[in-house]
């Protein structure tokens, strides 16, 4: 299993808070709030600030109604529904962050395309699966705190993806629900045993969207990190710093 490389070895986790960040956090805000981009849509900074653009396709696993929908409207700063609706075909969600790289203080912004796709949707049509592994670069599996049988079929979830013919995406987990501790089904120790077997981060969330960019900051920082971090691994070079990603 891929090397997870430790937290803030490769970004500067808490650059969001830092003066110097402004300017490129003002381009994914407006009016204080997250702006809403479409697939071809990005942020635009001046002629004199030249900032590539990395992109990387994501999907997010897990049972029905654990969670996979919110969790994408959270990290783009949407509007979490508020019923749940099972997701009837494949949805996207693009999502703008920019990183700063510990080693170079060079600044990227990750373009992170989101792919949600409902567990009956993928049972239906044998062709939807395919279609959200092809070109993938990370897997997000999600398991519900107050669900114990989502977080008991993580190992199958993994399994599945573990495949040679998937290729080498990062994994993360993310346990949702995160907030509604009274009703809890997965306790600290079964999340610390899991780790200690799949050597693999574990997020958590839950709560409602702020306005603000520190409950996101984290999430995606983490995801940044682990996403450059295998890019590095795939160049052979942990000086991966030149133009050996796709820019735009």
């Amino acid at each position: 299993m891929a090397q997870v490389p430790p937290p803030g070895s490769v970004v500067v986790t808490d650059w969001h808070r830092c003066k110097d960040s402004k300017e490129y956090f003002s381009k994914i805000l407006h009016k204080k709030r997250r702006k809403n981009f479409g697939l071809l849509e990005s942020p635009v900074m001046p002629p004199s600030v030249a900032v590539d653009t990395v992109h990387y396709k994501i999907f997010i696993s897990g049972k029905s109604g654990v969670g996979k929908t919110a969790l994408a409207a959270h990290l783009a700063g949407l509007s979490i529904p508020n019923m749940h609706h099972e997701t009837t075909g494949i949805e996207t969600t693009v999502v703008y962050w920019p990183v700063k790289l510990r080693e170079s203080g060079r600044v990227l912004f990750f373009r992170l395309q989101l792919w949600d796709c409902g567990e009956n949707a993928l049972r239906r049509f044998d062709h939807l699966l395919p279609s959200c592994k092809e070109q993938l670069d990370a897997v997000l599996f999600l398991f519900s705190f107050t669900d114990r049988t989502s977080f008991d079929d993580l190992s199958n979830q993994i399994s599945k993806w573990t495949e040679s013919s998937v290729g080498r995406v990062v994994k993360v987990v993310v346990g949702t629900k995160f907030d509604l501790f009274m009703h809890c089904d997965v306790s600290e120790r079964d999340v610390r045993d899991f780790q200690e077997t799949w050597s693999l981060p574990v997020l958590r969330t839950g709560g409602e969207v702020s306005d603000g960019l520190g409950d996101v900051a984290p999430f995606l920082n983490c995801l940044a990190e682990n996403l450059w971090h295998q890019d590095c691994l795939t160049a052979g070079s942990a000086d991966f710093q030149q133009d050996t990603v796709t820019v735009l």
